[in-house]
């Protein structure tokens, strides 16, 4: 039987605006009045009884999940999903539901939202704007930063080490003897591309080389098929080039150039050798298999839920940044040209 505010205020005796008082935590309820509404909603199984319960430990046991996006719909081409199950995965051990949703990088609702689910606390992913925190910051919610690369020393930031990937793809390159290379940018706004193009172009500098900016593109979203338009847009110039390899700082840049150059007859890597970036299981499925930098996303998302796990319990843990190390993975789209 569905029981409403009226039935628990009859059996605790008291008014339905006490009730209403008690369970959203508004207004003054004094603690005789509060301990016979809890009581009233735990006799009758009232369904916000979970929400009552909380108002005394000051704990849902919910955690928030935003996943801040260019474009702000999930798709299966755009986010990791191994970092997602290892994130529901390490929560469901530590006795946390999981609330998941998706904003654009300068959003508010998606925040706002959480809050107002009164969320135990918060793991952002990606790319989002300073704003952002400083609004989170506020309302002192423990928070856990995926890969965001925030000016903030008070908040647990996890990152990829960037930078040290794009070196380790200039590495591989250019000890397979290639000098003529194309570059394709997931984002010049996202911090996170450009780290990685600049630890590959400073480590080719390094190495002797030289990267024309007139070789640099910019893409202006990291999907399958702008990886795909942005070569063909290019097709005219890379013919007159004729470089000998590409590094596209998203895989699926990568995977979506790799199509346009094999129905064009190119063939990888004999004619043109192409590194990725980021190491999902799609960069391993796709013909010819991409040679590919990746991280532990899985221990990422597993690591995030521990730390906010530890932060929402005020334990000893000072905010601090923690850096993943990337790992080259070398599979059939790279070659000696």
């Amino acid at each position: 039987m569905g029981y409403t505010i009226r039935d628990i205020a009859s059996r605790a005796g008291v008014s339905k605006s006490t009730v209403s008082r008690v369970i959203t935590g508004k207004g003054f309820a004094s603690q005789e009045a509060r301990e016979k509404v809890l009581k009233a909603i735990e006799e009758l199984k009232y369904k916000p009884n979970g929400l009552a319960r909380a108002m005394v430990s000051q704990k849902t046991n919910n955690i928030g999940v935003i996943i801040y996006r260019h474009q702000s719909s999930l798709r299966s081409d755009s986010i990791d999903e191994t970092m997602i199950d290892s994130i529901l995965k390490k929560a469901k051990d530590l006795r946390y539901s999981v609330f998941v949703t998706t904003d654009g990088e300068e959003s508010l609702n998606a925040a706002d939202f959480m809050l107002e689910k009164r969320v135990d606390g918060l793991i952002l992913i990606s790319s989002f704007r300073q704003k952002v925190i400083d609004y989170i910051d506020q309302f002192h919610v423990p928070c856990v930063v995926i890969n965001g690369m925030i000016e903030k020393n008070n908040v647990f930031q996890m990152v990829i080490h960037d930078a040290k990937g794009g070196r380790y793809v200039a590495d591989h390159l250019y000890q397979l003897g290639h000098r003529k290379i194309f570059v394709i940018i997931g984002s010049a706004e996202d911090k996170t591309h450009r780290m990685r193009f600049q630890g590959f172009s400073d480590r080719i500098h390094e190495l002797g080389g030289h990267i024309e900016p007139e070789n640099v593109w910019y893409s202006h979203s990291t999907s399958f098929d702008e990886g795909y338009q942005l070569l063909a847009k290019i097709w005219d110039q890379l013919v007159r080039k004729k470089p000998t390899a590409i590094f596209a700082t998203d895989e699926l840049l990568a995977m979506g150039a790799m199509k346009f150059l094999l129905e064009k007859g190119v063939q990888i890597p004999k004619d043109i050798a192409v590194v990725g970036f980021d190491g999902t299981d799609r960069s391993k499925m796709f013909h010819p298999s991409l040679t590919t930098v990746q991280v532990d996303k899985a221990k990422m998302g597993e690591d995030a839920v521990y730390h906010l796990d530890q932060l929402i319990n005020k334990k000893d843990v000072k905010p601090t940044k923690i850096e993943y190390e990337p790992t080259l993975v070398v599979r059939e789209s790279t070659n000696r040209p």
